[in-house]
This record gives structure tokens, C-alpha cells and sequence, in this order.
């Protein structure tokens, strides 16, 4: 049987290296990834995406963040696509990458150079993940983290000047989604979802 290869749509780049990664635990690789650059562009494209899954049966990943737009994911995947394709996979992180990123304690503590204690156990009930990652960033031991992931003061900046890159780092070299999956609810869905591939 040949490969499968998956067509992947995300927010923008840490999503890109976490879906990237994701497949590749999984033994798929990667056809294009289409970086939309916010979750806006991706919900404009959806009913397009699906329609070429559907008519030409390729196989496309969309990964998209819940963020404050639902209150379950379900019920936003349900709203923002109703009849997915066989070949689609549309799933909704809850509510950040970063809480996919977060479910794996060991690894990140051990990244950003911080006590295990400090890493939530429930990363989905995190009202912003990104925010929390940033404020452990900011207690971390490596000087790197400090001034890469944290905005500078006055800056008026998110997040530091190095936050995507380092974050992107972490995961090509330390995320386990396997892991992960065992902390995060609608991880564990995805991997569920995907593995109906194979």
C-alpha cells in the first residue's frame, strides 16, 4: 500500500511543527502545508478544502485553535463544518497549541529549564495557554528562554522575538504527541481521528 500523503492547513508556524510532527509519529508524511496565518483564513478556505478532499479524495489535515470561540470543540467543528469529507480530518485544538504542548510536563519543564511542579496537569483548562507559557518562560533558568519567548518591556509585542522559532525547536526535538495525548483530550481525538487512515 502506498503512503499516504496529507495535505496540511494550520494557524501559522508552531501549529505547522506540532501537525508536522504529529504525522510523522504516525508514519504519514507531509504533501504541502498551507500556513493561513491566522484561524480567520482557515475558516474562509474550510467548505473550499473540503470540496477538494471530496472530489479528489486527497488527504487533508486541518488543525485549527478553539480559543474563546466555543465552549467544546465539538460543537465549533460541528458549526464550522458540518459534513467533512471521508479524506478530511478538521480537528479543533482546545483551546491553544500550546495546551497540546503543555500536556507534555516533562519534556517542556526540562525545555524551559523550570521545576515540573509548575507545568499544569490540565493545559485544556487553561483560560490562555499561550499567556501561561510565556509567564513560565519568564521564571526559566536559560537565558535564552528569558529573552526569546517573553515580549520585552515597552515593546507592546505578545510575545518574545524568538517565541515561534524556540517554540518550533521544542518540538521537532522534544515533543512526544504520544504522551502528550494522555494529558490532552482533544489530542488523544486527533491521533484517534487520523489513525482511521491507516
Amino acid at each position: 500500500m502506498a503512503e499516504k500523503r496529507i495535505n496540511l492547513v494550520v494557524e501559522g508556524y508552531p501549529d505547522a511543527q506540532a501537525a508536522t510532527k504529529i504525522l510523522r509519529y504516525l508514519n504519514f508524511s507531509t504533501e504541502t502545508v498551507f500556513n493561513r496565518r491566522g484561524k480567520s483564513r482557515i475558516d474562509e478556505k474550510l467548505a473550499g478544502f473540503n470540496s477538494a478532499a471530496r472530489s479528489t479524495g486527497a488527504y487533508w489535515f486541518v488543525l485549527r485553535d478553539m480559543d474563546t470561540d466555543a465552549d467544546c470543540a465539538p460543537d465549533l467543528r460541528a458549526k464550522l463544518l458540518p459534513a467533512p469529507a471521508a479524506s478530511m480530518c478538521f480537528r479543533v485544538v482546545v483551546r491553544a497549541i500550546e495546551s497540546w504542548l503543555l500536556a507534555d510536563r516533562e519534556t517542556m519543564a526540562a525545555f524551559l529549564a523550570v521545576a515540573l511542579a509548575k507545568i499544569t496537569g490540565w493545559p485544556e483548562a487553561l483560560p490562555n495557554p499561550k499567556q501561561y507559557l510565556i509567564a513560565l518562560a519568564r521564571t526559566s533558568r536559560r537565558k535564552e528562554i528569558c529573552e526569546g519567548m517573553v515580549p520585552r518591556e515597552g515593546s507592546g509585542a505578545k510575545e518574545g522575538p524568538e517565541y515561534a522559532s524556540l517554540l518550533g525547536q521544542f518540538v521537532d526535538q522534544n515533543w512526544r504527541p504520544e504522551i502528550a495525548a494522555k494529558n490532552s483530550d482533544s489530542l488523544s481525538r486527533c491521533l484517534r481521528s487520523l489513525r482511521a487512515w491507516k
